[in-house]
């Protein structure tokens, strides 16, 4: 197996989040496993949809999946459900792993004025 693919542990993690494999109609999807190793694959190196390697399947096939899944809320879905997985196996410590984005200020003076400008306060 490959460095960059899923490993077996990872997968069966992922796979209980993921919406069913059959589609209701159509022809078969291609393997939720497959698509995200190409997903992970264009994450990771930050390459564009075309430059995909064939060997994840269709670029066009891989990338409609990933706004598809994105449009419906999958993604957030899978987040929550490892997160609690995580919670629950006490290997999620959230003091270490939560951050607050309401503590983040900005200094006063980022607030969008050009330097140099002649405005009184």
């Amino acid at each position: 197996m490959a460095r960059d693919y899923l490993t077996d542990q990872q997968w069966e993690r992922l796979r209980s989040h993921l919406p069913p494999q059959k589609p209701k109609t159509g022809r078969p999807a291609l393997e939720h496993r497959q698509i995200l190793n190409g997903i992970l694959w264009i994450l990771r190196t930050g390459a564009p949809w075309r430059d995909l390697p064939q060997e994840y399947g269709s670029w066009k096939t891989v990338s409609s999946r990933f706004y598809r899944w994105r449009k419906a809320g999958i993604w957030q879905q899978v987040w929550s459900g490892l997160q609690q997985q995580a919670d629950a196996t006490g290997c999620l410590d959230w003091e270490v792993h939560f951050g607050d984005s309401t503590v983040v200020r900005a200094h006063q003076h980022a607030a969008g004025s050009k330097r140099g400008s002649k405005t009184k306060l």
